[in-house]
Parts: C-alpha cells; structure tokens; sequence
C-alpha cells in the first residue's frame, strides 16, 4: 500500500452551522466546500490546513453512522483518513494482514473520492479511512 499524504481528519459535530463559526472565527480557517452525502446520510464542510483538510460531519438522519457516533460518544474526532495510490490493492492488502474491512471494496465519498473504511477493532480504535482521487 502506497499512502501519499493525511487527506482529512473527520469530526463529528452536531451542527456544521455552529462549528464553522469556530473554525472561521476563531482558528481564522474558511469554510471552502459544503455538501451533502445522501447515501451516508451526512453533510461535510471543509477546511484546508496546509495540505491536509480538517472534514466537518453532520448528520443528515438519527439513523446515520455520525448520529450514532454523536450520541453513543459525543462531538469529537471520528476519523483519520490517508490519501491511497490504488484503493482496492490496498484494502486487499490490508485484508491479507488480517485487519477487519467495514467496505469490502470502494464506494464515491465526499469532494468525488472513491473511500474506504478500516474497522476500529482491527486498527487500535481509531476509525481509518483509505481515499483515492478517481480517474
């Protein structure tokens, strides 16, 4: 597996309206994208930080995985994400070393990555996140 660079650190936040003002107001950061990822159920927002994006993450629905994260463990980190050359080499490499796969293979994430989850479980409780800029 070849990561190339930290692509985003995700938070889970209650409101991406109320964080941002944080965010801008007080780390001077500017909000450069916002959108919404239907079939994760989550609106992103975010921010550059010299090479590496801070992704703010709301939850669009109760039943959706940052719904869930918020209420079992509150606001916080919910993720760390690595730019990757070749997604699915590398999540069968990583499977090959017996770390458990939330995403078995690729699926479209936010700003167009192609994204894949690594279960906590298996990466010492931090959820990892394999992107890959499509074609």
């Amino acid at each position: 597996m070849k990561i190339t660079h930290i692509e985003h650190i995700g938070i889970a936040v209650k409101s991406i309206d109320e964080a941002k003002k944080y965010y801008e107001n007080v780390l001077g950061l500017k909000c450069y994208a916002v959108e919404e990822v239907e079939d994760q159920k989550v609106k992103t927002a975010f921010f550059m930080v010299g090479q590496t994006k801070i992704e703010l993450l709301e939850s669009t629905s109760l039943n959706g995985p940052i719904g869930k994260f918020i209420e079992k463990r509150g606001e916080g980190i919910h993720h760390i994400a690595f730019a990757v050359e070749e997604l699915q080499k590398s999540l069968e490499e990583v499977k090959s070393k017996n770390v458990m796969l939330v995403d078995e293979k690729g699926r479209k994430g936010a700003e167009g990555l192609n994204i894949a989850f690594l279960h906590p479980k298996s990466t010492f409780g931090v959820l990892t996140e394999l992107c890959e800029k499509p074609e």
